[in-house]
């Protein structure tokens, strides 16, 4: 059993290397970056060149409680959109990390998109 995790850790592990050798961000077009759990969502614009975090949000940020996670996960992306374009940044770099773009990762984006950040 120890093993099976071992090997998904690997996997997931090179999964996100892949796609962080592919994508970066600066001050100008931060990488959004996604953490996904089981009980949360944390989204952060993080400014690679400085090694910095310009803007983040989680999930017990939201005024709205009781909505099952892919509307939080949409919720949220909105919340994080807004402080974006509060800080003036209009694009930012998709970092999906090594999950796939379906449910909880993709109702982020899409609201993000909706609420003007450009991808």
């Amino acid at each position: 059993m120890m093993n099976v995790i071992k090997r998904e850790k690997a996997r997931q592990k090179r999964r996100q290397n892949r796609v962080r050798a592919k994508i970066s961000g600066s001050a100008a077009r931060p990488r959004l970056n996604v953490f996904r759990s089981n009980r949360g969502l944390y989204l952060q614009l993080i400014d690679d060149t400085a090694g910095r975090t310009l803007a983040s949000a989680h999930v017990r940020e939201l005024k709205e409680k009781g909505l099952n996670k892919t509307a939080a996960a949409a919720a949220l992306g909105k919340l994080l959109a807004d402080k974006a374009l509060a800080l003036g940044i209009k694009e930012v770099v998709f970092d999906r990390s090594s999950y796939r773009y379906h449910g909880r990762v993709k109702a982020v984006a899409d609201s993000a998109r909706e609420q003007g950040l450009v991808f």
